[in-house]
């Protein structure tokens, strides 16, 4: 992934706090078949207590063929992409003065590369599964738990699926949020974003615009 320095993010906890916002990733290997890429939710999983290297956790339909391309694959990478939008050039006041303004897409993105191992354990299957609902639910006023499933349902649904875990070798993330642009344009974006009229609304990226120039 090509990051100039302003758009760079080095912070771990900013980089796996936008995974654990945004767990679905798009899982790419190159094999003996090709390239394949499969879209799955991942949970970040560091053990400091044991000095335990970084991974990446989930699992695919055992339908999936996939997972049959990961033995002896010592490589894969997973994106995860994050608030995005497209930026037009009529919110740049510069527009007025110079017209040498072109669009561009605003976005936060982080990836991962790794080795990836495959896990079968029943075990394992269901410690993760429990992990990743439990992460996802603790949102919710009444949040649902793997135990609220029949038993014998739950083991069915562990029969179709094999797990997946990523030994992370590099992670990087990139913040492009308009750093390049002059304070002036840096405040259209913002308020281009924040209008509720622009077809291009999103006051989410509109703060993350506003803190992340504050940065510079």
């Amino acid at each position: 992934m090509y990051i100039p320095s302003s758009f760079s993010e080095t912070d771990l906890q900013v980089l796996t706090g936008l995974i654990d916002k945004h767990p679905l990733g798009l899982f790419i290997t190159n094999s003996a078949v090709g390239l394949l890429a499969t879209p799955i939710p991942f949970k970040y999983r560091h053990d400091y207590r044991h000095d335990d290297k970084p991974k990446l956790v989930a699992h695919l339909a055992r339908a999936n063929p996939h997972w049959k391309e990961l033995v002896d694959l010592n490589e894969c990478l997973v994106v995860f992409q994050g608030a995005e939008s497209y930026i037009t050039p009529t919110w740049y006041p510069s527009k007025e003065a110079t017209h040498k303004v072109v669009p561009t897409w605003n976005y936060e993105m982080v990836q991962v590369r790794g080795k990836p191992k495959v896990i079968e354990s029943a075990e394992w299957l269901k410690a993760q599964v429990a992990e990743l609902t439990n992460l996802m639910e603790q949102k919710r006023a009444e949040s649902w738990d793997i135990a609220d499933a029949p038993a014998d349902f739950i083991e069915s649904q562990l029969k179709a699926i094999v797990g997946l875990e990523i030994e992370i070798t590099e992670i990087k993330g990139k913040w492009k949020m308009s750093q390049n642009r002059s304070p002036e344009d840096v405040k259209g974006v913002v308020e281009g974003l924040c209008d509720s009229k622009d077809p291009h609304f999103n006051p989410e990226l509109a703060e993350i615009v506003s803190s992340r120039v504050s940065k510079k």
